[in-house]
């Protein structure tokens, strides 16, 4: 873990230096930890793990471990277990929850298993349990089943009138399987009614099943505050987007109805760009930040004391990797809350007139917040019945708060403490490394826990001891108890201070860092000195400042920061070695410095020593240092040796310099005379100055003249004069007139520069004492850099170079004997750059020589092969170079020649080599195609390409632009990015420029393709040392030339290098999908430093994400480990399993590689190899061998290991020994199976042959044809994957559920919608169609409607369904009410048929409205079922009956088909087909050809039905092309043929006709057919209508068929002459076909068995309608005494499986948007069938005679039935569905659809059955007291009047 590296860190400080402890403590637990509390009485830590609960002491060692874990269970299973679970599995058990309750001293326990139940046990031994209960059910689930759900909570009481309940307060997010409540009180003892654990308080609007997994809440922290308890969790806003925002909810804790539940959205940082909350902290903010608080007005007036939130919070994106701290007063949370509150009480809902309330839990948000008097928030601050839904806050109110602090990563866990009024926040995060944050107004990281980043994130349970020392971090399997300072590991002030650390500071007196409380003179001033103020006692001045070291004499030492010295106190100086006793005077600390002799000797080089000061109070502890500077002016002349005195007087040290002695020496008053120059009075000094000349050329003796100064001291002395450059000779110096001297010069040589310094020095000629000396002068070569006469000439004049023609060089004017005025010679060439050029010219071509002219304008002509050539002065380089542009050459003319440059003076040169005019002619580029990123190296190859130069040359494909690489024979140039929005871009040219006007271009030569792309890179890790095998997968990646991967690492806060670097690996090996590469090692320079890692594939860079770096494992050393033969090494470290797998870790005995076995994180098994090989490889010796293990590049030698010795059998024995027994036991076994064999083989050979065929056949067709299928399937199980099945929207889906079978099918006015109604009465009709509904949402009005038409005889059954459809559509804003009438309904219906003593046939038939109304219930309540669950399956059941069908011959006019499950529709004849592969290319829809399998028996119709369906896979049917729209053309040859059911060409037998078949065409395998549609002109019209004229009249007096011709129409005379024997081979024939049957059931089996799975399980999520409804039914049954078990279970299959699942699987066209056909239909029947027998509890009894679809399913419809009792025994355990939770599911199913709906229409249709029965209604309503009161006859009347002028009475 990064803790440990924490504790690294600290372990730095040796016990004996620090005196403190360095073990830390830590626990490890076998499983990933969830979580952890502490018990502050006793300070036993708690730890629930997967499988486990641990109990800790205070130092984390273990005392008890409860095993939780795994245990038999199954989710869909309700407790306990071993009554109701089938087939429990052995199941882990996550803990979810773990709280002390101190009142009983017991543990709260809850985990994953078994619903969430949980159980108590001794705090004192979590073995010892206290209370578990598994029997008291739903009511007692408190956790969730699901990992990923979040669960929180915290001890409360709670009082009622007559008792005070211990209880506590549960947050819980979704699980699918859970509890629905979302907060939930949890009692703790059983009282009345309620049981341990049981939820008191039911609060519906909080717990309602649609808004929990609407929100998908996920609970991070819980706290209790003043009587209020807080939930901090983040949630979706409940669209279709599920970004996730923070929330705080606040509830008072003793709201007996969670009336005062509020929701306060907390935004962090700017944009709430931290939307998603991790962990929090609740304390005080201390005094420092609560001032910091309130100085940046972005808080309130904020006071230590005050409570504050600490929010760490991230982006809901996984693009965004970064954190924040946020903070938030409780009492601004506080206060916006009462202002929601207030504003839904009191101002409905609005703040400063805007909407600031949310409802987020009801449906109704109209009148939840009304206009109340200002003051009721006050009065009713818990809330009270009147608003019996939770508020929140709008986005817009919710309470923002800046981030004070951000940080790449994600932080995981935060803590906080306040040390001496400063708060520091301990902050975790993803990667296990824990932050230390001092938070003021500038929050600055200062420490964190360096080293072992292991990637296990630190755990939101972040806490302290009750000391409030030490800090508890865990992990994913480790604990560990930490310091939450370390001050004591630093040994000296300014380390103490560099911590930044608010918990140290420097305890002056006392010599240590500690923390203040532990300085026992920290209250003095100065006495202790806080750590983040970077201020330690210093010494700031001596008086003197500096001594002679020839000098003593006291010292005063200013200290201003010193803390008193008591009278108590020693004070002690020392200087080096010297040591005295000091006085303290004010801030003043005076010292005897040490006398001359003790002083250190001063350094070479130097003219002073420092000496170290040290001031010690006690003689042990140091208070303050410095160094004083014993100054030494003998040798402040070394200084500068040339000028003595001027060194010595210009010393800061007050030296003198003494003329006569020659000597520097101290300041003295007593020292006078003129032989004394004083300090800083250099200009007295006697010096030598002015020299003249000051330039001296090489290699001539010059006479230098110069000025003496104030040489009185010196008269009639002689001078000598010297410089090192003289070669140790020594001049005389002449006088000359007054002040001047001079030397007669030096001949010097010197040829390492063009000039050079000389320092001369002056002496004293008989003392040899050195006089001050400022001559300098410069010395300098003419032939440096002058190589020919032009540059010579060019030479600046004060140098006086001259070109010596005899000497060929350049020299000084008086070195040269001959005539300096003579021309330079004539321009030489040596060089042309470049050698060739275009014929267009316009290119540069630079001459390279010598005497090439002084100035650009001395060049008077250049021809090039005899072309002029313009001069391009800018680029003229004097004498060397010249460049210039060349024109163009006449093809046909001379095309090679020399260069000519003629200069000033009619001088003319003339090259030796020859230029060359030429064409060059690109043919080719290699490769043709690239990413559009660009970055491939493309080479041009050609004739003549190397002309001109790379400078003049530009390449470019289409407009994208090629940098130029390599030029030569061929070019190499690397593509650019290309923008073009085509891609795969045009075949581009590719176009090479020469200079100005030569461009050649290699037409369609390359072509942009999209960039490869990666999918995947395996594995993710690698150790720092590198050499880990990464696969990166993807596509494109043959395009590429050149890929590695570079690791960046990165600069942070605890960095040594200013600049990142950067790691390489090229690519080990690549093809067009996957790239492997070894992960670079990299070097890991700082505990903190991280990497990123991305992949370049030319100029496409992406980042590997994640890919993280681990630091190298350790390994623990072992030596001479004694093995023995097929024994197993264990090699114990640290970390092997961050980054390697068993796989590919690799070890090593000596150099023979051994097997690893197994390779844990600490624990790694090997496998030795043989003793023998290991000797044979090692040339036999017998020393120990080392023991290497490789990760990677990673090497590491861990110990050495020798071979037991043992006794060695001599082979002369083994082999014998061994083989004659062995030859033995096998001639007695070959002897024994060969008589066996012979016997079994006898009798196989007589059943062998009557099973043989029928058996193998359908085995082998079972086998083969599901594999076939399972194949195809795999396309359509990926567009189910990626959300492409079909569905159906709600609207088109109830369309065609309730209207679709009317007698109008799809143009039902319901379904089209349009209602013929003139438009001047629209308005009229909308008005009383609305009157209409609001009668019909009368109870009374609509019973009697309903009833009235049902006693009229004319109204049948099929009236009675489309009148309960109507009445569906017409109440669908209301599903509530509709179920109420429906309930209604149903209870007289039932009494009718309990009455009648034949209630079993109650609900078979949909011979009334309301049976037909439940039917409509039950499709509306499971069309979501029917999406999330149930649809799936049914879609891949579909999918593979029509897949199997079409794998053989359909006919297509008698409609049967070879592979079927219904025996009615079995193809019987044996048709000969083969399978085709057709090339179709869609006209007009580009190149893409696209390959479809059919039969060649097919029929052309059959074939457009399957090319249709496969180009147009990826969309609903609805959408395709129908098949008349489109024809299909086969192109054999150079014409195409119009393929056709029937035309001309059709054969003919008889009086029937045959359709056309692929067959029929001749059309071949991978034949090409191209399918185009049929345009609608007039045109294409009369053609259309031609082919029809031609295909009636084909049909006129014949009969069509396809592959089998009607058994009762063959030729009498055919079927006069068959025999009995040929009939019973008919048959015969036709049973044999029925094995075929067999085939295809067994093929589907699987996709049945799925679908029945999805509908009848209720382990899985079963619809609320569902169990609401048998609920009403077992509780109807109750009521009556005839009704038994088996009368339910009539009840329930005919209102599930009856009235929806056989209607939806018979037509599947209901929920999906596909096609469906008569033989899709015959087999969509036998599983209907099977279905609903597996629904019936009557016994079916087979027989020989019973029909085939019966007999194909008698094995599995027991199984099915089973799976039936089970799935109506779960809905009854299951918990109940309250009518308000019912009528709030009904409800959001209205707002969410009832707007599509054709409502209007449906209110208009059931007008004209109240119209058609006017008269019986009336009389109905006018005889029902309850109508009269209501008036609703008055109300009928009135609508009639309004919709079709109706007569009344009014």
């Amino acid at each position: 873990m990064a803790i440990l590296a924490w504790v690294s860190l600290l372990l730095l400080c040796i016990s004996p230096v620090c005196g403190q402890e360095t073990d830390f403590p830590e626990f490890t637990s076998e499983t990933p930890i969830n979580n952890v509390v502490q018990d502050p009485r006793t300070a036993r830590v708690y730890v629930g793990a997967i499988n486990a609960v641990y109990q800790l002491d205070g130092s984390l060692a273990k005392e008890q471990k409860l095993e939780t874990g795994p245990k038999k269970d199954l989710r869909s299973c309700t407790p306990p277990i071993h009554n109701n679970c089938p087939d429990p599995k052995d199941t882990n058990n996550t803990n979810k929850l773990l709280l002390v309750n101190p009142f009983n001293n017991s543990l709260i326990i809850c985990g994953s298993l078994y619903r969430g139940i949980c159980s108590l046990v001794n705090l004192s031994n979590i073995n010892q349990l206290i209370y578990y209960s598994d029997s008291k059910g739903e009511r007692t689930y408190v956790a969730s089943i699901d990992d990923s759900v979040s669960v929180v909570g915290i001890m409360s009481h709670l009082s009622t009138q007559d008792s005070n309940f211990t209880v506590f307060v549960v947050g819980k997010g979704y699980g699918s399987l859970d509890s629905s409540k979302l907060i939930s009180t949890r009692i703790l003892q059983n009282y009345r009614e309620w049981v341990i654990f049981e939820g008191i308080i039911d609060a519906s609007a909080v717990q309602a099943i649609p808004f929990v997994p609407k929100y998908l809440h996920d609970f991070r922290y819980t706290f209790k505050d003043q009587g209020f308890i807080y939930f901090l969790f983040s949630r979706t806003m409940g669209g279709t987007d599920n970004k996730n925002f923070t929330f705080i909810s606040r509830l008072c804790e003793q709201d007996d109805h969670y009336y005062s539940y509020t929701e306060l959205q907390l935004n962090c940082g700017p944009d709430n760009h931290f939307n998603k909350v991790q962990a929090a902290y609740v304390a005080s903010p201390g005094k420092e930040l609560a001032r910091s608080m309130t100085e940046s007005g972005l808080y309130g007036s904020v006071l230590s004391w005050d409570r504050v939130l600490f929010v760490v919070a991230s982006p809901d994106d996984e693009d965004h990797t970064e954190s924040a701290l946020c903070l938030y007063p409780l009492k601004r949370i506080n206060q916006r809350i009462e202002d929601i509150i207030s504003a839904c009480y009191s101002d409905s809902g609005k703040i400063d007139g805007k909407p600031a309330v949310d409802i987020p839990y009801s449906s109704k948000t109209d009148d939840l917040c009304n206009k109340r008097e200002k003051n009721f928030a006050a009065r009713y601050r818990c809330g009270a019945d009147f608003l019996p839904s939770p508020l929140a806050s709008k986005p817009k109110f919710a309470l923002k708060a800046e981030a004070m602090y951000t940080r790449k990563g994600l932080l995981t866990a935060v803590a906080i403490a306040v040390e001496h009024d400063h708060t520091i926040a301990f902050l975790g995060n993803s990667a296990g490394e824990v932050f230390k944050l001092h938070l003021f107004s500038h929050p600055e990281v200062y420490s964190k826990g360096p080293g072992d980043t292991t990637g296990d994130a630190v755990n939101k349970n972040l806490f302290f001891d009750s000391g409030m020392t030490h800090l508890y971090v865990t992990t994913k399997k480790k604990i560990i108890k930490i310091p939450v300072q370390s001050c004591g590991l630093k040994t000296d002030c300014q380390s103490c201070v560099g911590l930044k650390d608010p918990y140290c500071g420097w305890c002056v007196l006392e010599g240590r860092c500690t923390r203040r409380s532990d300085c026992r003179r920290a209250e003095e001033k100065n006495g202790w000195l806080w750590s983040p103020k970077q201020q330690c006692v210093k010494i700031v001045s001596f008086h003197p400042p500096n001594l002679s070291c020839k000098k003593t004499q006291q010292v005063d030492i200013h200290i201003p920061s010193l803390p008193s010295i008591g009278s108590a106190d020693q004070l002690q100086c020392s200087f080096g070695t010297f040591q005295s006793s000091a006085v303290m005077r004010d801030s003043m600390v005076i010292c005897s410095l040490p006398e001359p002799y003790a002083i250190p000797p001063t350094p070479a080089q130097q003219d002073f020593v420092a000496v170290p000061v040290k001031i010690f109070v006690n003689k042990t502890v140091e208070v303050a240092s410095s160094e004083y500077k014993f100054y030494n002016c003998a040798a402040a002349i070394h200084r500068s040796p040339n000028t003595p005195c001027t060194s010595c007087v210009s010393s800061g040290w007050g030296c003198q310099w003494n003329t006569r002695d020659h000597t520097c020496s101290d300041m003295s008053e007593q020292d006078t005379g003129p032989n004394i120059i004083r300090h800083r009075q250099a200009a007295n000094c006697p010096r030598f100055e002015n020299p003249d000349p000051v330039l001296i050329p090489v290699g001539h003796k010059t006479q230098i003249s110069f000025e003496g100064v104030e040489l009185n001291p010196y008269q009639n002395h002689e001078f000598i004069i010297g410089t090192e450059l003289m070669d140790h000779n020594e001049e005389d110096i002449r006088i000359e007139s007054g002040p001047f001297y001079s030397f007669s010069g030096y001949e010097f040589s010197y040829d390492k520069a063009h000039e050079t310094t000389i320092f001369f020095y002056v002496k004293d000629k008989y003392s040899g004492k050195k006089i001050d000396s400022l001559l300098n002068v410069t010395l300098y070569n003419c032939s440096l850099g002058r190589e020919d006469c032009s540059l010579c000439r060019n030479a600046e004049p004060k140098y006086n170079c001259v070109w010596c023609a005899g000497k060929r060089a350049c020299v000084y004017e008086k070195l040269c004997s001959t005539d300096d005025s003579q021309p330079c010679p004539n321009p030489k060439i040596t060089e042309i750059e470049p050698s060739y050029g275009p014929i267009e010219g316009g290119i540069a071509v630079t001459i390279k020589g010598s005497n090439l002219g002084i100035h650009k304008e001395d060049i008077k002509s250049i021809t090039v092969a005899g072309v002029p050539c313009t001069h391009l002065g800018k680029h003229y380089s004097v004498s060397t170079s010249v460049v210039c542009e060349i024109g163009p050459v006449d093809p046909h003319g001379q095309l090679s020649g020399p260069v000519e440059v003629l200069v000033e003076g009619e001088k003319r040169g003339t090259s030796s080599v020859h230029f060359t005019y030429r064409d060059p002619k690109p043919t080719h580029v290699l490769p043709p195609r690239g990413p559009k990123a660009g970055g491939t190296v493309i080479t041009i190859m050609g004739e003549n390409l190397h002309t001109a130069s790379k400078e003049d040359l530009t390449i470019s494909v289409g407009n994208v632009p090629c940098i130029v690489e390599t030029f030569g024979t061929n070019i190499t140039c690397k593509t650019g990015e290309y923008h073009g929005d085509k891609v795969p871009s045009a075949l581009l040219p590719v176009t090479v420029t020469y200079g100005k006007h030569t461009t050649k271009e290699v037409p369609q030569a390359f072509q942009f393709l999209q960039n490869p792309m990666v999918i995947d890179h395996q594995p993710r890790k690698s150790f720092v040392c590198g050499g880990r095998r990464i696969v990166v997968t993807g596509v494109g990646f043959s395009l590429i030339q050149k890929a590695f991967i570079k690791v960046n690492t990165s600069v942070d806060e605890w960095s040594q290098v200013s600049t990142p670097m950067e790691f390489q690996q090229p690519a080990d090996s690549k093809n067009d999908t996957t790239l492997v590469f070894l992960s670079p090692r990299v070097n890991k320079t700082h505990d903190t430093q991280s990497f990123c890692t991305f992949l370049h594939l030319d100029n496409v860079v992406e980042e590997l994400k994640p890919f993280d770096y681990h630091p190298d494992p350790t390994f623990e050393h072992f030596s001479n480990k004694m093995i023995a033969a097929n024994s197993t090494i264990k090699v114990t470290g640290r970390g092997f399993s961050k980054a390697m797998t068993t796989d590919e870790a690799k070890a090593f005995v000596g150099d023979v590689p051994c097997l690893v076995n197994t390779l844990e994180d600490d624990k790694l098994y090997l496998e030795p190899p043989s003793e023998y090989k290991v000797r044979m490889r090692n040339a036999g010796t017998s020393e120990p061998l080392k023991l290497k293990i490789k990760f990677g590049s990673g090497e590491w030698e861990v110990g050495s290991v020798v071979y037991e010795s043992k006794y060695e059998v001599p082979l002369a024995i083994i082999i014998p020994a061994v083989i004659i027994p062995m030859l033995l036991i096998i001639a007695t076994s070959a002897y024994c199976y060969r008589r066996k064999s012979q016997q079994a083989e006898r009798e196989y050979e007589k059943v062998r042959h009557q099973l043989e065929n029928l058996e193998e056949s359908v085995r082998d067709r079972c086998k083969k044809e599901f594999t076939d299928l399972m194949i195809e399937m795999e396309d359509h199980t990926n567009d189910i994957s990626e959300g492409r099945m079909p569905f159906l929207d709600y609207k088109t889906y109830t369309d065609r559920v309730f209207f679709l079978p009317s007698k109008d099918g799809a143009n039902d006015v319901m379904i089209t919608g349009k209602l013929d109604i003139p438009e001047a009465r629209k308005a009229t009709v909308a008005q009383a169609l609305n009157q209409f509904s609001n009668l019909l949402n009368s109870k009374t009005f609509l019973i009697n409607f309903i009833r009235t038409l049902e006693s009229k005889p004319d109204f049948n059954a099929r009236a009675k369904v489309y009148f309960a459809s109507l009445l569906t559509v017409a109440l669908h804003g209301k599903l509530e009410y509709y179920t109420d009438i429906m309930r209604t309904l149903l209870l007289g219906l039932m009494d009718d048929y309990v009455d009648s003593k034949n209630p079993k046939l109650m609900l078979r038939r949909s011979e009334t409205v309301v049976e037909r109304m439940l039917c409509n219930w039950m499709s509306i309540c499971l069309y979501q079922f029917l999406k999330d669950s149930a649809g799936e399956p049914l879609y891949k059941l579909f999918k593979a009956i029509k897949h199997q069908i079409e794998k053989g011959p359909v006919d297509a006019m008698v409609k049967k088909a070879k592979y079927t499950l219904n025996d009615t529709g079995l193809l019987g004849d044996d048709v000969e087909y083969s399978v085709l592969s057709l090339q179709v290319l869609v006209q007009g829809e580009g190149p893409d050809i696209t390959l479809v399998k059919v039969l060649n028996c097919d029929t052309i119709t059959q074939v457009k039905e399957k090319v249709i369906e496969q180009v147009y896979r990826n969309m609903p049917y609805s959408q395709r092309p129908k098949v008349d729209s489109v024809t299909l053309e086969w192109r054999p040859g150079s014409t195409g043929q119009i393929l056709s059911d029937l035309d001309v060409t059709s054969v003919k037998e008889g009086r029937w006709r045959r359709m056309n078949t692929l067959a029929h065409y001749n059309v071949r395998d991978n034949a090409t057919l191209v399918l185009s549609r049929v345009l609608h002109t007039q045109q294409s019209f009369d053609q259309s209508q031609d082919n029809h004229e031609e295909r009636n009249a084909l049909l006129d007096d014949d009969k069509v068929f396809h592959l089998v011709r009607p058994m009762d129409e063959l030729d009498e005379i055919k079927s006069k002459r068959g025999s009995i024997k040929d009939k019973s081979m008919t048959k015969a024939i036709t049973e044999i076909c029925l094995t075929r049957l067999l085939s295809v059931k067994g093929t589907l089996q699987q996709f049945v068995d799925n679908f029945f799975r999805s509908v009848l399980c209720s382990g899985a999520v079963v619809p609320p309608a569902v169990k609401y409804f048998f609920d009403f039914l077992d509780e109807q049954a109750l009521k009556h005494d005839n009704v038994d078990e088996e009368t339910i279970h009539i009840w329930k299959t005919n209102s599930l499986p009856l009235r929806f699942w056989v209607n939806i699987l018979k037509n599947p066209h209901f929920i999906f948007d596909v096609h469906t056909t008569e033989v899709m239909d015959a087999s969509l029947s036998v599983i209907a069938q099977t279905f609903m027998d597996a629904c019936t509890k009557t016994e079916h009894k087979l027989s020989r005679d019973s029909p085939s679809n019966k007999l194909l399913y008698a094995k599995e419809i027991s199984t099915y039935k089973k799976m039936v009792d089970d799935y109506y025994k779960g809905i009854r355990q299951m918990v109940p569905v309250s009518d308000q939770d019912m009528n709030t599911h009904l409800a959001e199913i209205s707002r969410a659809h009832t707007d599509k709906l054709n409502t209007q229409v449906a209110l208009h249709q059931l007008y004209q059955y109240a119209s058609k029965y006017y008269d019986g209604i009336i009389m109905s309503l006018d005889e029902d007291p309850a109508a009269q009161s209501k008036q609703l006859t008055l109300r009928l009347q009135q609508i009639a009047a309004a919709l079709e002028n109706k007569v009344t009475d009014l």
